[in-house]
């Protein structure tokens, strides 16, 4: 197997160049931050963004605990993986992610500075240190089911391969829990008003209920509706079911697993 490494300080854009520099090295597969990444899809791992401290975050971003570790190897061994880029603030912190993962040492170690102008990384840092927001190599919905509730901005990055092709990438910027500035937080009475609001904006919806489930990865919504009498009822409550997932998820960034419409009670238009 074939081992790469960019490195660079926190906050000067690797994440942000981690596909380039993949396909200029035949790289499928990254590394970073705690995630086995193929193309533009999480394959393994969990992101050291959701952690609650930067010292838990680092832990996690070099496969310190052992079930993480142990999850990620296996999946490397079961894709039989060729080549893959490792991201790290330093060599020595790539030497500590191979030897976690047993993987080999990287037979080339590319620094950001090689690849991104003094320009680039002073913006990165910039951002970084005003904002507190990381890029993550994959889309936003690629990763939506495991950063339920954070803020998500999805950014998409065209760059050329060869002399015809334009590869087009997507990555999601985020604000990890340790780098807030304040805490954010969404009552369970905001998203029951939120959803039922949506609900209603649904002809012959008059109203009803809302029972929440909350889950690591997001939310169950349980709606128990009073409808028009009369009217038919399947095509009203899938429309509801898409409306209220569509406002919940636009205006909360909470990912929604599943919404569950009943039609409980009947009112008489006069």
């Amino acid at each position: 197997m074939r081992t790469v490494a960019l490195v660079g300080k926190s906050g000067t854009g690797k994440s942000h160049k981690a596909q380039l520099v993949a396909g200029q090295n035949n790289l499928e597969y990254i590394i970073d931050d705690g995630l086995l990444i193929y193309g533009n899809r999480v394959v393994a791992g969990m992101s050291a963004k959701r952690e609650q401290t930067r010292l838990a975050a680092v832990k996690r971003a070099i496969f310190l605990d052992p079930a993480h570790a142990q999850e990620v190897r296996n999946k490397i061994t079961e894709l039989d993986i060729g080549g893959i880029l490792v991201i790290g603030t330093s060599e020595n912190m790539v030497a500590t992610i191979c030897k976690a993962l047993d993987l080999p040492l990287p037979e080339k170690v590319i620094n950001i500075e090689e690849i991104s102008t003094p320009s680039e990384i002073n913006t990165a840092r910039r951002i970084r240190s005003l904002d507190g927001k990381h890029v993550i190599p994959v889309p936003s919905l690629e990763i939506k089911k495991n950063f339920s509730g954070y803020l998500l901005d999805p950014l998409k990055i065209f760059y050329r391969r060869g002399k015809q092709d334009v590869v087009v990438t997507e990555k999601t910027v985020v604000r990890p829990t340790y780098s807030y500035r304040g805490k954010y937080t969404i009552s369970d009475t905001t998203v029951n008003q939120i959803a039922l609001y949506a609900a209603r904006q649904i002809k012959g919806v008059a109203g009803g209920r809302v029972i929440i489930e909350n889950c690591s990865e997001g939310i169950i919504l349980n709606l128990e509706l009073t409808v028009e009498y009369g009217i038919p009822l399947k095509p009203i409550l899938e429309a509801v079911q898409e409306e209220v997932k569509n406002s919940v998820e636009h205006m909360t960034a909470l990912n929604v697993l599943k919404i569950n419409v009943l039609a409980k009670k009947f009112y008489f238009k006069e």
